[in-house]
């Protein structure tokens, strides 16, 4: 009997394991690289007071000669009514002002987020008086010339029909002030139904199958595949990994969608996150087979760094080496 019930629970992982490692297997396309359409995640010191115009300059050094476009800094955390206190970003104005003056060409959204109910202490997407506060945060903050608004709720879990309108109705208020949407978006499940299973074994809403994916994409203008925390033990399964994401978030991500594969440009080790396993190369590794393989002259892809102040040097060399 334990011999049938190992043999149950080692077939599957045994499977998936020969999947990933034919996933990473081959040359990725010599074309498989930046589109110019990258994107970094700043954290919040850039908006509070401890930045200075010589920090940005620093900052334009390192993006030089990059594809990154976009800078995700984060402007919140949202309250858990959906309202922020403009105490949290005094200095936002003068980050828009001079990355605009400073670095031109390079666009700065407003990172904003929460954790959400029920699984935590947080948010509730579905009570329409915190989606009012929500969208009036979103105008608040797009007031302050913000090129738009960066969504980082989790976990979204599927089906969520209260974020959606979240999305709606803050793709309206930013579509008003030209601005733009953009997510995070948790990965696509791995294996048909994995979201369910999550939720029933862990009560934890992780995944998005692809439908869902597709949706969400549907409604912003970039959506970023957050391909990191995986639990994946090596590099070369975590690759593996990244080139399966990549291809499924591709074949329902719409052309006029910029889809972005996130990488996991901080340490961490612990049993969702392997820090010798999950590193930029290997997300890169992953990314050029599946973008190659899957939409090879797709413009509207690229990635991006999680995040600047855990970014090591190199981080920065790898991706400037495999994808830049």
């Amino acid at each position: 009997m334990l011999l049938a019930i190992a043999g149950i629970l080692v077939t599957p992982v045994f499977a998936a394991t020969v999947f990933l490692w034919l996933e990473d297997a081959g040359t990725p396309p010599p074309d498989a690289r930046t589109r110019g359409h990258d994107a970094l995640w700043l954290g919040h010191a850039w908006v509070d007071g401890r930045k200075s115009d010589a920090d940005i300059a620093q900052l334009g050094t390192l993006l030089s000669g990059t594809g990154i476009k976009d800078l995700y800094v984060h402007t919140g955390p949202l309250g858990n009514d959906g309202a922020l206190s403009p105490d949290l970003y005094p200095q936002a104005g003068w980050f828009v002002e001079a990355v605009h003056r400073m670095l031109p060409g390079i666009r700065v959204q407003a990172w904003l987020g929460d954790v959400l109910a029920p699984e935590f202490d947080g948010l509730n997407t579905d009570d329409p008086a915190t989606r009012d506060h929500v969208v009036s945060t979103s105008a608040q903050v797009l007031d302050l010339g913000f090129d738009g608004i960066h969504f980082d709720f989790e976990p979204v879990r599927s089906g969520s029909s209260g974020y959606i309108a979240i999305l709606d109705r803050v793709r309206a208020v930013a579509a008003d002030r030209r601005g733009l949407v953009s997510v995070s978006a948790p990965v696509i499940d791995p294996l048909p139904g994995t979201h369910s299973v999550g939720l029933v074994l862990f009560d934890h809403g992780k995944w998005w199958p692809q439908a869902y994916f597709a949706e969400v994409a549907r409604r912003v203008d970039q959506i970023a595949d957050m391909s990191y925390d995986t639990a994946v033990p090596s590099r070369m399964l975590y690759a593996g990994y990244v080139a399966q994401q990549t291809g499924l978030a591709l074949q329902v991500t719409p052309p006029g969608t910029d889809l972005l594969i996130g990488l996991p440009a901080f340490w961490a080790d612990d049993l969702g996150h392997h820090g010798g396993a999950e590193t930029v190369a290997a997300a890169i590794r992953g990314v050029r087979p599946g973008l190659g393989r899957t939409a090879r002259d797709r413009r509207a892809f690229g990635v991006a760094l999680y995040v600047d102040f855990a970014a090591t040097e190199q981080d920065w060399a790898d991706y400037r080496r495999d994808w830049s």
